[in-house]
């Protein structure tokens, strides 16, 4: 049950209440389609006549399209099939990682019309220039689109309030108003979020694995650890926005700094790139040398990707050190079960590549470290950079889809 606080109750006036029955309707569409207003009537509960009329306005809005028949019925009038617009209408999602920045153009069922990537810029003004001009020759080459608005997942966290970025350790910006700028060269609405809010809102809208929970946590890991969370159904931000970093809690006294400014923070011992230092660390011990010649098999420029590779050909190091990270992983793991016993835990990133060499590893740490009996599930994601791309997809969508927001 939730509380009512008495100092935010607003009367439900009729307005609000239309506004969320055709959100009623929206999702039912999206979720069934095919679907039939008279099988739309029975489902929300809604009179055929209310829902005639939500119909007409969401067909008028172009979100919805009628086409094809129910041949099966034997006789009678065959009822017409409702579709949600993705002819008609598209998102802009961008994601936004400190070494490359993933961009997509998707329809309004989170299907990829476009995908490319391109190296992240150092400062955000040449960010700003860049992604601006490149969403300016994606409306012109699809032209027959309205863009709906743009979304953009940042590692780090976003004010919830003045939409400005607040925390970004790993990124290396300066702290300004991404939002304005692009908005002012783009003329779109765009809506900010922390990287981890929108996998966690991705599972929560697309994903099969966490399909009817309400209670699930995404786990993104990157250069850095974040961490986003639904709880009863709710995405939960804090007053301003910087809940879940849990990547930012120190797991153990005197450890290496992190970016942040804080010593033996979780993502300093479980990131990928603490496990390209316990990579770098098990050669120079296992050569008995300066370090520099166990470079040779990856190179100081190598990324993740190539970790993962050096693993998979039996590279005995690669292995330790994407073991070590397993470990590590399931020690913070451990605490988010212990502590916020969701549903679901769902692990993003390249590491779930190596699932079945870490997967195990995880569950032992929690077993071992968690003695609630919370019945979580920890799951693989899929590619790092489509969780990420398909939240923000939701994130902007949300603001047809979701519950509404009003004062």
């Amino acid at each position: 049950m939730r509380l009512l606080d008495g100092n935010k109750i607003r009367i439900a006036r009729s307005e609000l209440a239309r506004d969320i029955n055709r959100r009623i309707v929206l999702n039912l569409v999206r979720k069934n389609q095919p679907i039939s207003r008279a099988d739309l009537s029975r489902q929300s509960g809604l009179q055929r006549s209310t829902v005639s009329i939500i119909i007409d306005e969401l067909i008028a809005q172009n979100l919805i399209v009628e086409g094809g028949f129910n041949e099966q019925l034997p006789r009678g009038r065959k009822p017409i099939f409702l579709h949600l617009n993705s002819q008609r209408l598209g998102v802009i999602g961008i994601n936004v990682r400190p070494q490359v920045t993933n961009m997509a153009l998707s329809d309004l069922d989170g299907n990829f019309l476009l995908q490319e990537s391109f190296p992240t810029p150092a400062d955000s003004a040449q960010f700003v220039d860049r992604v601006g001009a490149r969403i300016l020759e994606l409306v012109k080459r699809f032209n027959h689109l309205a863009i709906e608005g743009v979304g953009v997942s940042l590692p780090g966290r976003v004010d919830v309030q003045s939409q400005r970025l607040v925390f970004a350790p790993n990124l290396g910006w300066r702290l300004e108003d991404l939002k304005e700028r692009l908005e002012s060269i783009t003329g779109f609405a765009v809506e900010l979020e922390n990287e981890a809010n929108v996998c966690a809102l991705a599972e929560y809208w697309f994903g099969k694995q966490a399909s009817g929970v309400n209670n699930l946590i995404a786990v993104a890991v990157s250069e850095g650890i974040g961490v986003g969370m639904v709880l009863n159904g709710q995405l939960v931000r804090g007053p301003a926005g910087l809940a879940g970093e849990f990547g930012h809690v120190a797991i153990a006294n005197g450890g290496p700094r992190c970016a942040c400014g804080n010593h033996g923070c979780w993502e300093v011992y479980a990131s990928n790139s603490a496990a390209l230092r316990w990579y770098r660390e098990n050669r120079k011990a296992s050569d008995g040398s300066s370090g520099e010649s166990a470079m040779d098999e990856l190179p100081v420029t190598a990324d993740f990707d190539d970790l993962l590779s050096l693993a998979e050909h039996g590279n005995p190091e690669a292995s330790q050190a994407i073991e070590k990270m397993a470990h590590h992983l399931g020690e913070g793991l451990a605490m988010l079960v212990t502590g916020l016993a969701p549903d679901v835990i769902v692990v993003v990133g390249e590491v779930t590549r190596a699932w079945e060499q870490v997967g195990p590893i995880i569950q032992k740490v929690i077993q071992q470290r968690s003695f609630t009996h919370a019945a979580t599930r920890i799951v693989a994601s899929g590619p790092a950079p489509l969780p990420r791309l398909r939240g923000i997809i939701a994130l902007v969508l949300q603001k047809r889809f979701g519950a509404p927001v009003y004062s």
